[in-house]
C-alpha cells in the first residue's frame, strides 16, 4: 500500500467523522471529474455526501450553433479551418441527410480542416499560405485564452490580414452563478478548478461565494489535492461558513498569475454567451475588445448567420436521445442516459460530454463505471 493510498484513506476517514448531515457538492473541472472516476474518490465518501459533476469542459460547452458556423466555414474552398483535437468530433446542431454532424466529418468529406496543438501555430499557417483564409477556433477557459491572446497581439502586430478567430472561450464563474441561480439547485459547496485560477486568482470566487453564502475551495488534481479539497468544504458546511479557501497552494496564489491576466484582459472583455446545455449565460464568455474585433470571423464571412449569436441552444441529438444538456448542468449522470455505452461511444459519440477528453461520459465510459 503506497504512502498516497493510505493518506487518501485517512481523509476519507476524516470526511466520514466530521459530516454529520447531507452535504451536495460540486467539482468543477472536467479534469477533477476524470481524477474521481479514475481512482473511486466518489465511492470513498461518507453516506450523504455526494458530488455531482460540473460543466467544466470547455470542449463539451461549446453551443452547437458554433460548431455549426465552423462546419459552414469549413466548407468554403477559401478556407482552412483549424482548431484542437477535440473539436473536430464534437456534434453540432442534429443533421440529418447525411450531413457531416462534425468538423471531423467535413475533413473527410473535402474541407480543409486541421489539427493544432498551439493557437500559435494559426499563424504560422496563414504565413504559409497567404491565398488562404484562415480561422481558428478558438476554445477553452480561462487557462487557454491568454495563449489565443498572444496569438491575436501577434497577428495584429505582424499585419496578418488572413487570419480570423471564431472565438468559443467561456468564463468558469459565470457558469457557477448559473448553476447557483438555477431553479432546483442543489450545490452547497464547490471545488473550483486549480488551473482557471492559477491565471485569474481567486477574487471572483470570492465575491461568488459571499453573495450565495457558499463555500468555495480552489482545488487540483490528483487524488490527495481533491481529497483534501472535499475536506476543506465540508469542514466550512459544517462550521456555516462560506469562503474561498486554497487547497492548491503549491500552484495557486491569490493573484494568480498577473502577467497572465493582464495580456488575457488586454485582448479579451466578459461578453453574454450560450453554452451548450444552459443558455445564455451573461457574462460568460470572452469577446474581443474593440482594438482587435477586425479579426472576428463573423465579421468576415457572411455564412457564419446566426452561428455564434444568443438564443435557444439546440443539442446535438434530441432530448429522448441524448441528455448530454441535463449531465452538463449537474442535473444527470452519464449512466442515466439510456444511450450510454450503447449507441453513445467515444467513437460514435451522441453528445459532446462523450468526445472530449474530460466530458463527464467519456469518463464513465473510459473507466468502466456503469452505476
Amino acid at each position: 500500500m503506497t504512502r498516497e493510498v493510505t493518506a487518501v484513506r485517512e481523509l476519507a476517514a476524516e470526511l466520514a467523522a466530521i459530516a454529520t448531515r447531507p452535504w451536495t457538492l460540486m467539482e468543477v473541472c472536467g479534469g477533477q471529474t476524470h481524477a474521481i472516476v479514475r481512482w473511486g474518490l466518489d465511492q470513498l465518501l461518507p453516506p450523504g455526501l455526494r458530488l455531482i459533476h460540473g460543466p467544466g469542459c470547455p470542449v463539451c460547452v461549446t453551443p452547437a450553433a458554433t460548431i455549426d458556423a465552423a462546419r459552414s466555414l469549413a466548407r468554403r474552398p477559401e478556407v482552412i479551418l483549424c482548431s484542437y483535437g477535440d473539436m473536430l468530433r464534437v456534434p453540432g446542431s442534429f443533421a440529418g441527410g447525411g450531413e457531416p454532424a462534425d468538423l471531423l466529418g467535413v475533413r473527410a468529406a473535402g474541407g480543409d480542416v486541421r489539427l493544432l496543438t498551439s493557437p500559435l501555430e494559426a499563424l504560422a499557417l496563414a504565413r504559409r499560405h497567404p491565398d488562404r483564409q484562415v480561422v481558428f477556433l478558438a476554445v477553452g477557459f480561462e487557462t487557454t485564452a491568454p495563449a489565443t491572446a498572444l496569438l491575436v497581439r501577434q497577428a495584429m502586430a505582424a499585419g496578418v490580414a488572413n487570419l480570423s478567430l471564431l472565438a468559443a472561450h467561456v468564463r468558469v464563474p459565470p457558469a457557477m452563478e448559473a448553476i447557483l441561480t438555477a431553479e432546483g439547485n442543489q450545490v452547497q459547496g464547490f471545488l473550483a478548478a486549480g488551473h482557471v485560477c492559477a491565471v485569474m486568482g481567486t477574487a471572483e470566487l470570492q465575491d461568488l461565494a459571499d453573495r450565495h453564502r457558499v463555500p468555495v475551495v480552489v482545488s487540483g488534481f490528483d487524488p490527495l489535492d481533491l481529497m483534501r479539497g472535499l475536506v476543506a468544504c465540508v469542514r466550512q458546511l459544517e462550521r456555516g461558513e462560506a469562503r474561498v479557501a486554497n487547497a492548491y497552494g503549491r500552484v495557486v496564489r491569490q493573484e494568480g498569475n498577473p502577467a497572465a491576466r493582464d495580456l488575457l484582459t488586454s485582448v479579451f472583455e466578459a461578453v453574454d454567451r450560450p453554452w451548450r446545455g444552459f443558455g445564455v449565460i451573461p457574462g460568460g464568455g470572452l469577446g474581443l475588445r474593440a482594438p482587435y474585433r477586425g479579426l472576428e470571423a463573423q465579421g468576415r464571412f457572411t455564412a457564419l448567420a446566426a452561428g455564434t449569436g444568443a438564443g435557444a441552444e439546440p443539442e446535438s441529438a434530441p432530448e429522448e436521445v441524448c441528455i448530454s444538456g441535463r449531465i452538463l448542468q449537474g442535473r444527470a449522470r452519464p449512466v442515466d442516459c439510456p444511450a450510454f455505452g450503447t449507441t453513445c461511444t467515444p467513437e460514435h459519440p451522441l453528445g459532446a460530454p462523450m468526445v472530449s477528453s474530460e466530458g463527464a461520459c467519456a469518463a464513465y465510459h473510459r473507466y468502466g463505471r456503469r452505476g
